[in-house]
């Protein structure tokens, strides 16, 4: 008959010889210790589970299929009693024995005949640790909580995707495990001109969060002293000024920028190391008509970006800007390099990454419009990579319809 399990333990001594266990628990009780005990591995399995001690008592030699180092497998490997501190009574004083039971995840062993002084520093020692190990439990859990809050807070100054003309805009934002640095913005200067812009700050956690949602406030409020937002070499040379890395824990950011004027149909832009916007000048289901010999003709695409170093590598770097047509029912992506860049742990048997050129052409046989989930997929799946574990970087994506 199993005995039941005391609610409050500081101690569970799980051991088949009752002598044994009455001088353990008297022990530890004068110590001050609550202290429960099991006969058998049955028993101390159902009462570990039961009160999940701080510290577990457990002989190695336990009559029946479990013994004691099973018993330690099975509750290091259970996520409530993996910070209890386990300590193995035996009689094996040999190198491999001990090796075998702390590979086996004991804390610490305890060898008969059991030395009371020994005993009772050993137990002081795994209460101290398993209570230091859940402290640091507790606080990991609250810095986790702190970070999804944070990053929950830079998904909310996200805009909205907008589906009314003349430009339609949808966007998709994955964040990685970590929190990084992506972040766009989209808005109209005036009725005629349309900003859209994404940057990417070096480096993950809350440091690059935090520049990134500057940088997206600072343009947001169009706060930079002296600059026509109207120029996008202009705001990156503003940009550059204000940023320099020295000033921001040596953090730097790449940025893709432009400005759409839908009265002419142009489209300005400059970028500081980040990777070319795309443009395709129609959507595949009209742009793979066949020519005179029968052959597909595919939808022209247009790499959009300007030689530039990334914002706050060097001081007084001048930017320089271009123009470009936007024909009919044209599309523009615009993305962060997490989007193709998948890191080495989750690359394919073959061991080649996605890769720009890759990407690219993803985007051209996409179906259009607002397929942006297939195209993630499409670039995503072929590496193996598992959107809501695997993604080592943000993975950012813009497609502007310009109708």
């Amino acid at each position: 008959m199993v005995k039941a399990a005391d609610p409050i333990a500081d101690i569970l001594v799980i051991d088949d010889d009752p002598i044994i266990r009455r001088i353990l628990q008297r022990m530890l009780q004068s110590q001050g210790y609550r202290v429960a005990i099991a006969e058998t591995a049955a028993a101390g399995l159902e009462q570990a589970l039961a009160i999940t001690p701080p510290v577990i008592l457990c002989d190695w030699r336990l009559p029946g299929s479990v013994d004691g180092l099973e018993i330690c497998r099975r509750l290091k490997e259970h996520p409530d009693l993996s910070m209890s501190s386990f300590l193995l009574i035996t009689a094996h004083a040999e190198t491999a024995s001990r090796v075998e039971a702390l590979e086996a995840g004991a804390d610490d062993l305890l060898m008969k005949p059991i030395d009371m002084a020994e005993l009772k520093a050993r137990v002081k020692s795994g209460m101290r640790l398993c209570q230091l190990t859940r402290d640091l439990k507790k606080q990991k859990q609250y810095l986790e909580n702190e970070l999804a809050e944070a990053a929950s807070y830079v998904q909310s100054l996200l805009p909205r995707d907008t589906d009314k003309p003349p430009v339609k805009i949808q966007t998709r934002f994955l964040p990685s495990q970590q929190l990084g640095g992506d972040c766009f913005d989209f808005y109209w200067l005036d009725p005629d001109y349309l900003v859209m812009y994404l940057l990417d700050v070096s480096g993950h956690g809350l440091g690059a969060a935090l520049l990134s949602t500057s940088v997206l406030n600072v343009l947001r409020s169009q706060s930079l002293p002296g600059t026509n937002f109207y120029r996008p070499d202009k705001v990156l040379e503003s940009l550059n000024n204000m940023f320099q890395m020295t000033d921001q824990n040596e953090k730097y950011f790449t940025i893709w920028y432009g400005v759409y004027n839908r009265v002419n149909r142009q489209l300005m832009y400059a970028s500081a190391g980040h990777p070319p916007a795309i443009l395709l000048s129609s959507p595949p289901a009209t742009a793979e008509k066949t020519n005179g010999n029968g052959a597909a003709v595919m939808a022209e695409t247009m790499r959009l970006r300007t030689p530039g170093m990334p914002i706050g590598m060097m001081p007084n770097t001048t930017y320089t800007w271009k123009r470009c047509s936007i024909p009919d029912d044209s599309y523009l992506y615009i993305f962060s390099d997490g989007v193709y860049e998948v890191p080495e742990t989750s690359v394919s048997e073959a061991g080649e990454i996605l890769g720009l050129d890759s990407f690219i052409e993803h985007i051209v046989k996409c179906p259009r419009p607002g397929q942006l989930d297939q195209l993630i997929s499409h670039a995503i799946m072929p590496t193996n990579v598992d959107v809501t574990q695997d993604l080592a970087d943000d993975l950012s994506l813009l497609e502007i319809n310009f109708s």
